[in-house]
């Protein structure tokens, strides 16, 4: 488990430095978290589909506001530290490094936060999208 958690940084890392000269700016940047693209693809066996990944990092105690991922099915793999989690009419629950969870397309994300408040935390965010869906996180209007 350790090794695909590894392998899996390792992949990300390198994703994100080949698309490093096209991307440089974080999608991000807030007294949240910051969003940094780490690639886009479109799905050649799904006409109409892409996947996207984001490297979400938070420092210590950081939260992310309520929001939504419009009609994304989304997959989330912590990659270090501890990210609590929770979805609209469900529990809330600590993931640690290695462990993962999805969101259905229209999920309400009402608590992402780094868990711990001395250690930061990052987080592979993988949505599967309509190619032409250029807003990936819809935060609620305060």
């Amino acid at each position: 488990m350790k090794i695909r958690a590894l392998l899996l940084a390792a992949f990300c890392t390198v994703s994100f430095v080949s698309q490093a000269g096209e991307i440089s700016e974080p999608v991000i940047s807030a007294a949240h978290e910051s969003v940094q693209p780490a690639f886009a693809h479109l799905l050649p066996n799904v006409p109409g589909k892409k996947v996207v990944g984001l490297l979400v990092t938070y420092a210590p105690g950081m939260t992310s506001k309520s929001h939504r991922h419009g009609n994304a099915f989304v997959v989330a793999y912590v990659l270090s530290g501890s990210i609590r989690s929770q979805l609209e009419d469900g529990s809330s629950r600590v993931y640690h490094a290695g462990e993962s969870w999805s969101e259905p397309p229209g999920a309400h994300h009402v608590v992402s936060e780094n868990a711990s408040k001395t250690e930061p935390a990052s987080l592979l965010a993988i949505f599967v999208v309509d190619e032409n869906q250029k807003e990936l996180v819809t935060y609620d209007k305060p």
